[in-house]
């Protein structure tokens, strides 16, 4: 019994690899169709390499079918979607480009689904392989359909101009991304800070005027916007930890896949990043000779195919304790703002007091915004003091109405 049980699983997952084989020639054959239409020499040797990965998928499902002892389909009488060219014939190539693309997500989702419905773990690597191939595919055909994908062959001499000029902005260009490195990271930490700020002197401002609005007794006002404060940067500071713990997994888990895929087949890989230059502009002999320069370098290589297929970096991970520390003590700092009058003075007094310097520190927060958004500084800092007056007034009215009741 169990073995009737196994064989008919083991036929259905054939069965099921043999679909993804035809799937993938279908695709190989519909690249080959599109290249021989295309009149680029450059787009035509693009989509004859995506017709050649395609038949590589082919070949590794062809190779999980033998390894189950299954054989791997023969037919080589494969079909080009007919809605493709229609489109083709109709809209242009572009537009038949556009459809693949979404055909290449559409496969994703399938293998996706299958990986998640197959009971086999060689067949769902394979598939976790291809989707990271398939979603690099549908990335160059959008690169193959943008404006900036210039048609036609350039002359030599044009080629030399274009590539004296690459260089020089090249130069130019790292020059200032070696003075400007703090876009990076300051424009990151200093965003944190601000939104920990905002967040603890709204939301303890709230507090303070609710309370206030109930009680006039200073001691409630303190302690309850000082238990306000403690659990508000808490919170902030365990979130701040947790959101920039998880991007910096994810992140990692995403380049040791790649890195994978680089110690695995070098030569593929170092193929697919060509095309990506191909598609920035370069020729086909400068494409190559560059991806197969830095494939000497494997930690430079790795870094770029994740800048360039996952639009990654691998040089600004997140910090969690930074992101925990900033979110606390600025949430703290932005708390405690509300709440000092009621430490010092009472009643009425306090609570005008406390107003004042809350709405000021939230025009000062707001204006202090501008030098990560550009906006213009008064307006962001009337934008914030508004939401604050906003805020103020409604705990007050909510806190007001208890004590009446």
């Amino acid at each position: 019994m169990h073995d009737t049980t196994s064989q008919i699983h083991n036929q259905k997952l054939i069965a099921a690899l043999e679909a993804n084989w035809q799937t993938e020639m279908e695709g190989a054959v519909t690249y080959r169709t599109l290249a021989d239409l295309e009149s680029d020499p450059r787009r035509t040797a693009v989509l004859h390499k995506l017709a050649g990965a395609e038949e590589r998928h082919a070949e590794r499902w062809a190779g999980r079918i033998r390894e189950l002892g299954g054989t791997p389909p023969s037919d080589s009488n494969h079909t080009v979607p007919r809605d493709v060219i229609t489109t083709a014939r109709a809209q242009g190539l572009d537009a038949a480009l556009q459809r693949i693309e979404a055909v290449e997500e559409e496969h994703i989702e399938a293998y996706q689904a299958q990986a998640r419905s197959l009971d086999d773990a060689p067949s769902a690597r394979i598939i976790e392989d291809l989707v990271r191939d398939e979603a690099s595919h549908a990335q160059t055909l959008r690169a193959l359909t943008a404006p900036g994908m210039v048609s036609g062959s350039p002359s030599r001499s044009g080629r030399m101009v274009r590539t004296h000029a690459r260089r020089d902005a090249q130069a130019r260009l790292d020059g200032i991304l070696q003075q400007e490195k703090w876009h990076v990271t300051t424009g990151k930490w200093i965003g944190d800070a601000i939104y920990g700020v905002n967040d603890g002197l709204t939301a303890v401002f709230g507090i303070v005027s609710g309370v206030a609005g109930y009680s006039a007794t200073g001691n409630f006002v303190v302690v309850a916007g000082m238990a306000g404060m403690l659990a508000s940067a808490l919170s902030m500071g365990a979130s701040g930890y947790l959101a920039s713990k998880s991007e910096r997994e994810v992140i990692e888990a995403e380049v040791s896949r790649e890195r994978r895929e680089v110690e695995e087949d070098p030569e593929e890989e170092a193929e697919e990043l060509a095309l990506f230059y191909q598609l920035k502009g370069f020729s086909e002999e400068e494409s190559v000779a560059m991806a197969r320069r830095l494939a000497e370098q494997p930690e430079q290589f790795l870094r770029v195919m994740a800048q360039e297929e996952l639009n990654l970096s691998t040089d600004q991970l997140p910090s969690p304790n930074r992101a925990a520390f900033s979110a606390t003590v600025s949430t703290a700092v932005g708390a405690l703002i509300p709440v000092l009058p009621f430490v010092f003075l009472a009643g009425t007094t306090a609570l005008v007091v406390s107003a004042i310097v809350s709405i000021l520190a939230h025009f000062a927060v707001g204006a202090a915004k501008s030098l990560v958004t550009l906006r213009s500084w008064w307006i962001s800092g009337l934008e914030m003091t508004a939401v604050a007056v906003i805020v103020a007034v409604a705990t007050y009215v909510l806190g007001a109405l208890f004590a009446l009741s």
